[in-house]
């Protein structure tokens, strides 16, 4: 039996949709513990400004903020679960309650001139890496808008009455153009920071989805060979009891009816006998040469009007020998499979191997590699690959199938590269190399997801 590898794109761009577009969740946990420490803090500095420092604070109108904010967070812990997942607009809405509630604060207590005025870039930040940027964006305005009004419109800073500190008007137009600076800046980092784990956890999750997939399809061979074990046994039987009562039934019309109850049984075992040569273990295809691995992959890909050449180099030393394994399929095979997609007319692969080294050389005749995305090729979520009119026929990739094969490829220890053909030739050169030895060595799927 020849196992063919079902489209790996296909799966995986399915599979990367339904996790490129999950909506991100905050837990409402998470905002009341920022809230609280927000409230320790606010009265801490309260309290060392007014005491330690003895210095004029508007404390009324402070504490009177602060209890508002601590008595929002005893409602929501009260009435909510604080393990709930709050939606990204309910997150935002508390994010926003903080800059607004610091505002009033700063309000109070000498507006930018209050060095914690920087303190606008936190909400900002939380949403840059857990909410869309949407959000995240709002939030930005809100925080640059209260910090413009809190240029004109403050109380004095706490300070010495008798030695009053007085900031010249161009050092408050820095401080709130590195306000807002900072919230842009860091706002942006964080989450191409955040976005970019995002893509990668996702990307590796729908690479573990397909080895576990596959994996499955390889523990069916088991049970089906367990199965035809069980139903071996009861089949004989019904084989041997329907040919003795052939034998002894006279009847013409009961005798034409049990010879064909023997014919089918026997078509059962016969049935039973192949599915028991599926077996994981002993199956004729466990161990492969690289020829014969590279026709495996090639195979599905021959009726597509794009000539495959397959050249095997000869060597001084025996054809390495490896497992079966999945990964390697899958990932040899979804390089061809671009290479046959992107390929004028022809792609070519090539081996040849030593002692120490095993190489394959896969290349084709399209338009080759942007240049702009050659260094990078091999992330999740980078296509070229366009959305077009319903009806054309042209899938719209999310990148992640280079991702996967150099992934899967890389974990049974190859290395990948990826470069354009030198000029003027032109087409992209895919370069897969293992050790020999790592190899012919691999024998089961679990040691290549381990």
């Amino acid at each position: 039996m020849i196992w063919k590898a079902p489209p790996l794109a296909d799966m995986t761009e399915i599979a990367a949709s339904d996790f490129r577009h999950a909506q991100r969740h905050i837990r409402l946990d998470t905002i009341l513990r920022l809230r609280w420490l927000a409230v320790l803090g606010q009265l801490a500095a309260i309290f060392i400004v007014a005491q330690g420092l003895e210095f004029n604070v508007e404390i009324v109108p402070c504490v009177s903020i602060i209890a508002l904010s601590a008595a929002l967070n005893l409602a929501l812990q009260t009435v909510s679960n604080p393990l709930q997942r709050l939606e990204p607009m309910q997150a935002a809405g508390l994010l926003a309650l903080n800059i607004v509630e610091l505002a009033g604060l700063l309000y109070f207590t000498g507006g930018l001139q209050n060095p914690f005025s920087f303190l606008f870039l936190a909400p900002v930040l939380i949403s840059a890496t857990a909410l869309p940027a949407r959000f995240t964006f709002g939030l930005g305005v809100l925080a640059v808008a209260c910090a413009s009004v809190l240029f004109f419109f403050h109380l004095p800073l706490p300070w010495d009455s008798d030695d009053p500190l007085v900031l010249p008007p161009i050092y408050l137009v820095g401080v709130w153009l590195s306000i807002v600076l900072a919230i842009g800046v860091t706002s942006l980092y964080s989450f191409q920071v955040t976005e970019e784990a995002r893509k990668l956890a996702d990307a590796l999750a729908a690479t573990e989805l397909v080895l576990t997939r596959e994996q499955h399809l390889t523990q069916l061979d088991g049970l089906a060979a367990a199965a035809a074990h069980e139903l071996g046994t009861p089949l004989a039987t019904i084989f041997l009891i329907s040919r003795e009562l052939e034998k002894t039934v006279k009847d013409a019309s009961f005798a034409a009816d049990l010879k064909t109850l023997r014919e089918q049984t026997q078509r059962c075992r016969d049935i039973l006998s192949k599915i028991t040569q599926l077996s994981s273990t002993g199956a004729p295809f466990d161990r492969m040469k690289l020829s014969e691995l590279i026709e495996e992959v090639v195979a599905p890909h021959r009726d597509f009007g794009v000539e495959i050449k397959v050249r095997i180099a000869v060597a001084a030393v025996s054809e390495p020998v490896g497992s079966r394994n999945p990964a390697i399929l899958y990932g040899v095979g979804n390089i061809v499979e671009n290479a046959v997609d992107f390929a004028h007319t022809t792609v070519e692969v090539n081996a040849w191997w030593n002692k120490d080294t095993i190489e394959l050389l896969i290349s084709d005749d399209g338009p080759g590699i942007p240049p702009d995305i050659l260094n990078r090729i091999g992330e999740p979520y980078l296509s070229r690959r366009r959305t077009t009119d319903e009806g054309s026929g042209e899938r719209r990739g999310l990148g992640l199938g280079v991702f996967i094969a150099r992934t899967l490829l890389e974990r049974t220890g190859a290395k990948v590269s990826f470069t354009n053909r030198i000029f003027p030739e032109h087409g992209a050169v895919v370069q897969i190399t293992w050790p020999r030895q790592r190899f012919e060595a691999i024998e089961s799927l679990e040691e290549t997801i381990g």
